[in-house]
């Protein structure tokens, strides 16, 4: 299916949706933030140090969900399910970082925990469909 690859696709560009924020702030503090950026993180405003989590979490996510995704891909996974997973992930992760920056650690915690109930769901249908 399709939807797969391009939910992988998706997840990836969600890893940018972030830093699009952080390299906004680093404009805004000037030159030197381009020579030694890591060095001046704490000159940056908090939403703009949030996002830098937000974009390094969905780094780690992706990993996760990309090897998902890839498993139900290859062992043939074709249910509404798995679509509705996918589907889900992606907009969790991509809620996941608002909420990360907007400082809202209750809903950005739902949406971590959706996209690594995605992701274990995948990994079910998967070994399910493998083994049938």
């Amino acid at each position: 299916m399709i939807i797969f690859l391009y939910s992988i696709a998706a997840a990836a560009c969600l890893i940018y949706v972030p830093f699009l924020l952080v390299a906004y702030a680093r404009a805004r503090i000037g030159p030197e933030m381009l020579s030694t950026p890591r060095a001046l993180f704490d000159k940056l405003p908090p939403y703009a140090q949030r996002a830098t989590w937000a974009h390094q979490n969905t780094f780690e996510a992706f990993m996760i969900f990309a090897a998902a995704a890839l498993m139900a891909y290859v062992t043939g996974v074709n249910s509404f399910t798995a679509q509705v997973t996918v589907i889900a992930f992606v907009v969790a992760r991509f809620l996941y970082s608002i909420f990360y920056i907007l400082n809202i650690p209750l809903l950005r915690s739902l949406m971590f925990a959706i996209g690594i109930f995605s992701c274990g769901t995948l990994f079910f249908l998967s070994i399910i469909q493998a083994t049938n």
